[in-house]
């Protein structure tokens, strides 16, 4: 049974897990037609945005890095370095593909600072969807701990997302939040947890 609530102490009972698989940075022009089109052969993936922190009223930065995940394989998109390229934008536009997050709303609307046009489509908010199914509570650690049995580190959410070389731990982090709601999404969809929603 997935429980549809967890405390702060159930949670930091758990063992740390992250995403295991391959990651890769795309932070040239060069790479993203390539990687796009890999990820418009599939029907699902997982979403994520990392935004540099701001510790200053009033001061606001862009979108740093773009996330997206299969199961098996992530890849941050440095959108600081590279822009938001109409390939990308698309990709975030297919009706076919549907795009897993948790709060997406946000990340949403901080990517379309980037653009003239966006009409992000086949995006499924984990945090407003599982709300509808019972669930007291959402994002991804909540979720991770409920249904993965994973603690994830949210240690590195308010490190510099733009510095100039990204640490290791720093991509562990962004791809693990990007997977985790890939793979929340398909358990919860394997044991009909989903149901109710796809079958209204």
């Amino acid at each position: 049974m997935i429980p549809f609530s967890i405390s702060k102490e159930e949670i930091n009972d758990l063992p740390l897990g992250q995403f295991e698989g391959e990651i890769f940075l795309v932070d040239s022009l060069d790479d993203v037609e390539e990687v796009v089109e890999f990820l418009a052969t599939k029907s699902m993936i997982g979403f994520d945005t990392e935004t540099r922190p701001t510790f200053r009223k009033g001061q606001f930065n862009h979108v740093s890095l773009l996330q997206l995940s299969t199961e098996s394989q992530a890849f941050l998109f440095r959108l600081n370095h590279i822009g938001f390229p109409d390939s990308l934008r698309y990709l975030m536009e297919k009706e076919h593909l549907v795009k897993v997050g948790a709060a997406v709303h946000d990340d949403l609307k901080a990517l379309r600072k980037l653009t003239d046009s966006f009409h992000p489509q086949s995006f499924f908010d984990l945090n407003d969807e599982l709300k509808k199914v019972g669930f007291h509570n959402v994002g991804v650690r909540n979720l991770c701990g409920m249904v993965l049995k994973i603690r994830i580190s949210k240690a590195e959410q308010v490190s510099n997302w733009e510095a100039e070389k990204l640490t290791e731990k720093q991509m562990r982090y962004a791809a693990t939040d990007a997977w985790a709601c890939l793979k929340v999404f398909k358990v919860l969809r394997e044991n009909g947890y989903l149901d109710p929603l796809f079958n209204r």
